[in-house]
């Protein structure tokens, strides 16, 4: 087999990082997600994984808000067959394969220019590529604005700066008629932190953006409300994860202020 090498940047090589946790997690004998593509995938890229230093609490993680956020996704689509997803930041992500959506949606997958090239060369899909800079504005002219639209951000609110991530949120808000935005909630302390942690600090990146409160972006100026926060220490699939990870993320779930220092899926309508 032929395998090839990505040539990113710090923040774009973070993609690595959640296709392998993927890959991982579909490796192990009562995978969270299973998501086959995304280890064929890593398994044909000429990478040396270890440096990132991915730890069984990261796979497992990384692979159940992937689920939670791929289930936003399926509800949506279902409910709206005409619809319009964004998946922003998407990386190598295979979320539309895994979502499999009805013939009518229109799918977008938007990341850096030198990523998309990346997805158009090595993971063929029917989406609809757009090669942008989130922190820009003007990308949105590619998108139609006549559909409800539901709009996935998964790993990318750490990663843009100042208040990037808000005036991106409204201009998304007010191109659409309707929809839902859903994004792994980070707060200001689990954002903080992330600089520290061994797979982050190896590839030497600085992560900053968070918010405590699941209602802040209620205050975006988004037109955004609060459907629901999933704190994901506490979900069914918890009892999947080998001990004695298991015993400690059952006993975190316990405080809901310790568990929104890890992983929890927020969905907004708009």
């Amino acid at each position: 087999m032929h395998r090839w090498q990505p040539k990113l940047g710090l923040i774009q090589e973070t993609l690595l990082l959640t296709l392998y946790a993927r890959a991982l997690d579909a490796e192990l004998p009562s995978p969270i997600l299973g998501d086959t593509l995304s280890a064929d995938l890593a398994g044909g890229i000429d990478y040396d994984f270890r440096k990132l230093k991915v730890k069984p609490n990261l796979v497992l993680t990384t692979a159940l808000r992937a689920k939670k956020l791929d289930d936003v996704v399926r509800a949506y689509t279902a409910a709206h067959p005409g619809c319009v997803v964004l998946d922003l930041g998407c990386g190598l992500d295979t979320r539309m394969p895994r979502c499999a959506p009805p013939p009518g949606v229109d799918w977008y997958d938007i990341d850096f220019p030198e990523v998309v090239k990346l997805r158009s060369e090595h993971l063929p899909s029917r989406s609809h590529l757009v090669g942008a800079d989130l922190t820009q504005s003007g990308w949105l002219s590619a998108i139609p604005d006549d559909r409800p639209a539901v709009i996935v951000a998964e790993g990318l609110l750490p990663f843009m700066p100042g208040g990037s991530f808000q005036m991106m949120t409204r201009q998304l808000t007010r191109h659409f008629p309707s929809g839902e935005l859903a994004l792994n909630g980070y707060t200001r302390f689990a954002a903080w932190a992330m600089k520290y942690h061994p797979t982050i600090k190896a590839l030497g990146i600085t992560a900053a953006q968070g918010f405590d409160d699941a209602r802040e972006p209620e205050s975006w100026g988004a037109d955004l409300e609060l459907v629901e926060e999933r704190i994901l220490t506490r979900a069914p699939e918890v009892a999947r994860f080998p001990q004695p990870l298991r015993a400690l993320t059952r006993l975190t779930a316990r405080s809901t202020a310790l568990s929104r220092q890890g992983a929890r899926i927020l969905r907004y309508r708009f």
